[in-house]
């Protein structure tokens, strides 16, 4: 092939592929994501679903112990969360990936504890700086997303403040994200976070690429939430499946998984789905009940 095919067949890759998956340009607010074709969901573990266990205060599991059971189930992924990791040196990274590429498990991303809405100068600096550095090391896991959060008003500040704050750290964040290939996933979860009315301010406000929405759905108490994760599915990219919601003002009641599968296929999502179990049963025997059932749906 000569160079000037070999340039002609490169840009008609790269058309067909702009046409296939085509998101906001970085000089715009972020759009709805448009995909086209057939809906793919891969299903994912959530470290955080066996937090009891995985906390390294009293620890009665390690993650490596978690990838194996995750492994021994009918999942694609494991979500490695930030909490958990005894330390954070490029070997001990290197180990937890290997052990879950002879496993045959991907690492479908990793979740991070920030606060992007404090007024404290110095702390929102370290809370950036923190956020970067896990950027980094889900590179090195391998990993496509990585769960932030948007924090909450400190007492006395006012919240317009505090998302314009916010704003611009998870757009710095974004800049820094580009360079290793992650996407940053804003979760609904409280906070700035608590109303779809409260996220998409956020979500339309911040200008890259490499941005979009973690879509949990049991955190949003509000009274339709299933009409209210729909209005964000169309950015999600990545998904936290919960097996409860919580309606404004009533107890949790059991999700109906099958509805909220449907809502992420009409949207057309695509990526990772990971159950984040939270319920009142011990997650070593409620995970393995839900796994199958969640991979039937997923696979129809």
């Amino acid at each position: 092939m000569s160079d000037r095919s070999r340039r002609q067949f490169f840009r008609a890759s790269l058309m067909a592929g702009a046409a296939a998956f085509a998101v906001a340009p970085a000089a715009s607010a972020i759009e709805p994501i448009r995909r086209s074709g057939r809906t793919r969901m891969r299903l994912s573990l959530a470290a955080y679903s066996f937090n009891r266990f995985l906390d390294l205060r009293k620890p009665a599991m390690t993650l490596d112990g978690f990838i194996d059971l995750a492994a021994g189930l009918p999942f694609d992924a494991v979500e490695l969360t930030a909490y958990y990791f005894r330390e954070t040196t490029t070997r001990y990274l290197a180990g937890l990936k290997g052990r879950c590429t002879r496993w045959g498990l991907d690492v479908s991303g990793t979740a991070v504890g920030n606060n992007f809405a404090t007024a404290n100068a110095g702390r929102l600096k370290e809370q950036i700086a923190d956020v970067k550095r896990w950027i980094e090391r889900t590179s090195l896991l391998g990993g496509k997303t990585m769960r932030i959060f948007a924090g909450s008003v400190d007492k006395g500040d006012k919240e317009e403040q505090a998302r314009r704050r916010c704003i611009a750290a998870i757009q710095e964040a974004c800049e820094h994200a580009g360079q290793f290939g992650i996407y940053l996933a804003l979760e609904n979860h409280g906070g700035l976070t608590t109303t779809p009315e409260q996220m998409l301010a956020l979500v339309r406000g911040v200008k890259s690429d490499w941005f979009g929405v973690n879509l949990d759905t049991g955190n949003f108490h509000t009274a339709d939430p299933y009409a209210d994760l729909a209005r964000l599915a169309p950015y999600a990219v990545n998904v936290q499946l919960k097996t409860e919601i919580r309606r404004a003002g009533q107890k949790a009641e059991e999700a109906d998984l099958k509805r909220l599968v449907t809502m992420l296929r009409d949207s057309s999502y695509r990526g990772y789905v990971a159950l984040e179990y939270e319920a009142a049963e011990d997650a070593r025997k409620a995970v393995p009940r839900y796994a199958p059932q969640l991979q039937r749906l997923l696979s129809e």
